[in-house]
């Protein structure tokens, strides 16, 4: 009685009463508004036990290793299972160490925040914050309210958390907290995280980098390992004393952690770095088409990007860092005596208009010309300088440079692709389209079609073999002047003695054109087309004696495929790459199996005979360099190519169980090398497969491919058993010249009528039968 008499006396104590209640029952209002959604509705408790995060796609090599991620956030959800205790330890000690026994509200810090935030206007406040309510804030993020977007955001979160505790048991909340908390490099999830950071699995984490990965949660970029190393080593000493403060770990495992170096396994998943950048960007490409077929169990159709499905690929993750390395270690050096073969000369200032013409398609240029700018506006638009990084093998570099100089600068760069398949199958595995995806996306395996040059002339050997010419036939190496003034030579002054005749081993492992052409027209150039077709080449070959010398054009996957026969038994298999396609708890949606030719394209023995001949091509012949400077003595046969003015350099290797086709050159068809020395494909693309066969030869991991042997029977021995040379006699020299000509350009007038004629008749009737 004596307080109510106080208080009616006391006109000052009566008023502080009513403001309190009154800023109380304001409070409780100000509850409810946000409770009942007035600030914006809130998820209800079924719609949070429906929980449904999107998820990045992971694609996998042959050996379930990760190669590569489509996301939008980077996330890979993991079971609690998977979860090390030492790391729910180190995040219970940091983050929230009553965790067990709250109903995820921290009172005491709750009211604290309310009014220090409300009263004080205190935005720093902070405070309050368990690791469910951080989970409210990681789902469903925070929006802006004005002045009391803290307090609006927080009292949601409150409600939220106290819903999901309703919803679900502790170990749930640890678990969707782990899936879903943002860490450093725009990465989401314990699991990306830890392949991220440390190139392994969550159950795989030990102490300390459980530590670090905890440590990050309370400012990801300030205490990002890959940026700043001592900070997050300082952070994680701090997370390791938490923990030895709540009894998680001992004393001295404490200081026994403490002391231990950080060390990371830092892999990049986005989508222009990381390993094999180009073949993620094609199995992005070909994953996006299978899932428009397909539906989920609510009829929708999958997203790549979100829906958490499991690719698995083919690629052989070892092989292909392996040929990265081989790849980036050649090309620099190529690119080295490139430069200094040309110096100040550089074909794009002796012909203006190759920097013109990539000026004009580039991307700049086109946007600018959308806008509506004129050609004069925009060429002053891209002549203003900026700071710019721009690639170099020594590491990108910063210079102040314009468009123009940009665009200059990247037309220097020679461009480079590689694929290796398994001969049987066509599974692939290594996949290089280019020197750098992040510079370089155009993709030199399955998007560029370039002239092949002696690549294609297997196929011409081939092709005369099943038209029954004796490996031993011997061929003049005298030039030919054929229709339309068209002389072919050979590239050694050794080889072009006009007496010389060279059986067609020989002719090959030297890669000499004028017996190329002359083989192709003994065959018939029907024939090697038709010859090429079985052995899978697609491509429009055109009907004339110069795609002896490899002038038809085809894509580096299409050339692995023709190569593909001399080791699969006669048969071509297409390069594939994804074997199946599962969602995210493992149920298949989609499988695919290899793709061979139906039938044998040449016989047991030719195919026999054909890989000796382009063994004899290494072992002594254009290939010779592997046993030379690279001190091969695996068994390998392989064929060079060269394109005319030296525009393309090729090389095909192959083992008992492995195709590798090599390619070097510039993306303008219009810069070549300076001269063959350089541009030949023994000294342009062969170091390649040169150097992915010596670091392979030193793991034994790839002793199935590096010590493998090419099985040949004793007839093909014997059919092969002849001198590689020789000479003509005293009567041949004197009178046969004029004849063999004769015979030639006969044998050549004749395919180029037969194929004329076949050109008119399906002319004439080809247009009906297709309708």
């Amino acid at each position: 009685m004596s307080l109510l008499l106080k208080i009616k006396n006391s006109p000052k104590l009566k008023w502080g009463l009513i403001i309190v209640g009154s800023l109380f029952a304001l409070g409780i209002l100000f509850f409810a508004s946000i409770y009942f959604g007035a600030w914006g509705k809130l998820p209800s408790s079924k719609e949070l036990s429906e929980l449904q995060q999107s998820r990045a796609t992971q694609v996998l090599s042959s050996e379930g290793e990760l190669i590569g991620k489509f996301f939008i956030h980077d996330r890979q959800p993991v079971k609690f299972e998977e979860f090390p205790q030492h790391l729910i330890d180190a995040l219970i000690a940091t983050e929230d160490v009553r965790f067990y026994n709250h109903s995820g509200i921290d009172t005491r810090s709750l009211m604290r925040v309310f009014f220090k935030s409300i009263l004080l206007q205190d935005d720093s406040a902070g405070g309050g914050s368990t690791i469910t309510l951080q989970l409210a804030k990681n789902i469903y993020g925070r929006k802006d309210y004005g002045v009391l977007g803290i307090v609006v955001n927080k009292f949601q979160e409150v409600v939220i958390a106290k819903r999901l505790e309703n919803t679900y048991d502790k170990e749930d909340i640890i678990r969707l907290y782990f899936n879903t908390v943002p860490f450093s490099d725009n990465t989401f999830g314990i699991e990306s995280a830890s392949m991220k950071f440390f190139g392994k699995h969550t159950s795989e984490l030990n102490i300390e980098e459980s530590a670090v990965l905890v440590g990050m949660l309370k400012a990801s970029h300030y205490y990002n390992p890959r940026i700043f190393p001592e900070r997050s080593k300082l952070r994680r000493n701090v997370v390791l004393s938490q923990m030895e403060k709540y009894g998680f770990i001992s004393e001295e495992k404490e200081k026994a952690t403490q002391d231990s170096e950080l060390v990371l396994n830092y892999k990049n998943y986005g989508h222009d770095k990381g390993l094999a950048p180009y073949f993620r960007e094609q199995v992005r490409k070909d994953v996006s088409k299978i899932l428009d077929t397909l539906k989920n169990k609510d009829g929708k159709k999958y997203n790549i990007y979100r829906d958490g499905l499991i690719v698995h690929t083919t690629l052989n993750y070892r092989m292909q860092e392996l040929a990265e390395e081989s790849m980036k270690e050649h090309m620099g050096a190529l690119q080295d005596q490139h430069e200094k073969s040309y110096g100040e000369a550089t074909p794009w200032k002796r012909n203006p208009k190759i920097l013109e013409d990539a000026i004009k398609n580039s991307k700049p240029y086109k946007n600018l010309e959308r806008e509506g700018l004129s050609e004069d506006e925009i060429m002053l638009e891209l002549d203003k300088t900026r700071p710019m990084e721009l690639f170099d093998y020594d590491g990108t570099v910063t210079k102040t440079a314009s468009i123009k100089d940009s665009i200059e600068h990247y037309l220097k760069f020679l461009n480079s692709g590689m694929l290796a398949v398994e001969p049987s199958t066509g599974a692939v595995q290594a996949w290089v389209g280019g020197i750098d995806y992040r510079y370089f996306q155009y993709d030199h395996v399955s998007q560029s079609k370039r002239q092949v040059g002696s690549t294609f002339k297997p196929i011409v050997y081939s092709a005369a073999l099943e038209q029954g010419i004796e490996p031993c036939t011997y061929f003049s190496a005298r030039e030919v002047t054929y229709k339309k003034g068209w002389t072919p030579s050979n590239s050694g002054s050794d080889d072009n003695d006009p007496h010389m005749n060279y059986n067609m081993k020989e002719a090959l492992s030297k890669s000499m054109n004028t017996i190329a052409v002359k083989v192709l027209m003994e065959a018939g150039i029907g024939n090697v087309i038709n010859q090429a077709r079985r052995m899978g080449v697609e491509s429009k070959i055109p009907a004339v004696p110069s795609i002896a010398l490899g002038t038809a054009s085809l894509n580096l996957a299409e050339l692995t495929t023709a190569f593909t026969p001399f080791v699969n038994d006669g048969r071509y298999s297409e390069p594939f790459y994804i074997t199946k396609i599962e969602d995210g708890n493992g149920n298949l949606l989609a499988e695919f199996k290899p793709k061979n030719g139906t039938s044998p394209a040449l016989s047991e023995t030719n195919r026999q005979v054909m890989v000796e001949m382009m063994k004899a091509t290494v072992n002594e012949g254009t290939a010779y360099r592997l046993r030379s400077t690279y001190g091969l003595r695996n068994d390998i046969a392989g064929k060079t190519g060269t394109t005319q003015n030296n525009k393309d350099g090729w090389f095909v290797g192959m083992t008992p169980n492995l195709v590798t086709v090599t390619w070097v050159g510039s993306d303008d068809h219009r810069i070549g090398f300076k001269n063959t020395y350089i541009g030949q494909g023994a000294n342009s693309a062969l170091p390649i497969f040169g150097k992915l066969m010596q670091k392979m030869n030193a793991e034994p991991q790839f002793k199935e491919i590096t010590q493998s042997r090419f099985p040949v029977s004793a007839d093909v021995i014997a059919m092969l058993d002849c001198e590689p040379e020789k000479r003509d006699g005293f009567f041949k020299r004197l009178f046969g010249k004029k004849d063999d000509d004769k015979k030639v350009n006969n044998q050549a007038e004749k395919q180029e009528e037969k194929e004329e004629k076949k050109g008119f008749f399906k002319r004439l009737f080809g247009g009906k039968k297709n309708n």
